[in-house]
């Protein structure tokens, strides 16, 4: 991997981390576009950007983090369940499923459909909660048991965070914030235990490579987190699910042929 191939991998990183189209699915793709082949420090690459835009939400939201304890008791019991997924599963899910194209596009196309039927039956009312602090601990566990789904590329943490959140009574800004906040905890944990099982094993150059994705991607995601806040004010995810399945179908012919 060089550097031109680093900065755009932390651009799409920054880019999807947030969106309800798979950040972890969008890397292998461009990866593969890019004819990167994934090697054990492309996916050590892959997680510490992802690192890189996760700690945007820690520089957007300091102040919430500082402010309110309630947060952090719903983003703990969230976490649990994903957290126990991951590392149970860590071995299984960096050998098998990152960088598995088929099943990212399956994922991909499969969620893209799912988001759209979803968005059709959602119907946001009155009484839905609008803030962090107001959602029950018993629904922020749920919406982390279905992030842990997001271990599968392709399959989408803020989606499967975000879709959760709306259909157990939580209006759309609250659900995309807590999604943003949960992937705190979420993908440091990912990142150090990724690290670690690596044993810290990268040369000077690689480490250089390292630093330039993690700064691309935080200033990439800073910029969309806000844009994406904005959008949801007036939009629904259908465009998003659409998304999904264009490319998912564009790769898929691709591959074919």
């Amino acid at each position: 991997m060089d550097f031109l191939q680093a900065i755009i991998l932390s651009v799409v990183e920054g880019i999807t981390e947030f969106l309800p189209i798979s950040s972890t699915g969008h890397l292998i793709l461009a990866s593969n576009l890019l004819n990167i082949p994934q090697t054990e420090f492309v996916k050590d690459f892959e997680i510490v950007i992802q690192l890189g835009a996760i700690l945007s939400i820690v520089f957007l939201y300091f102040g919430r983090f500082m402010q309110s304890s309630q947060i952090w008791k719903k983003i703990l019991a969230a976490f649990i369940p994903t957290a126990v997924v991951g590392f149970i599963l860590f071995k299984f899910i960096k050998e098998f499923l990152l960088g598995n194209l088929y099943i990212t596009l399956f994922a991909l196309f499969v969620g893209g459909i799912l988001l759209i039927l979803l968005e059709l039956l959602y119907k946001e009312k009155e009484h839905h909660v609008d803030s962090i602090e107001e959602i029950p601990l018993r629904n922020a566990f749920l919406i982390g048991l279905f992030q842990a789904i997001a271990v599968i590329p392709g399959v989408s943490r803020s989606a499967s965070t975000i879709v959760t959140a709306l259909f157990l009574g939580t209006k759309r800004k609250a659900a995309a914030e807590f999604s943003f906040l949960l992937a705190v905890p979420t993908m440091l944990a990912a990142t150090l235990l990724d690290i670690t099982k690596s044993n810290f094993s990268f040369n000077e150059g690689q480490w250089t490579i390292l630093a330039t994705g993690f700064v691309g991607s935080f200033i990439v995601a800073v910029i969309v987190v806000k844009l994406f806040l904005r959008y949801l004010q007036n939009h629904s995810f259908i465009s998003f699910g659409i998304y999904r399945i264009v490319v998912s179908l564009i790769f898929w012919y691709i591959l074919i042929k």
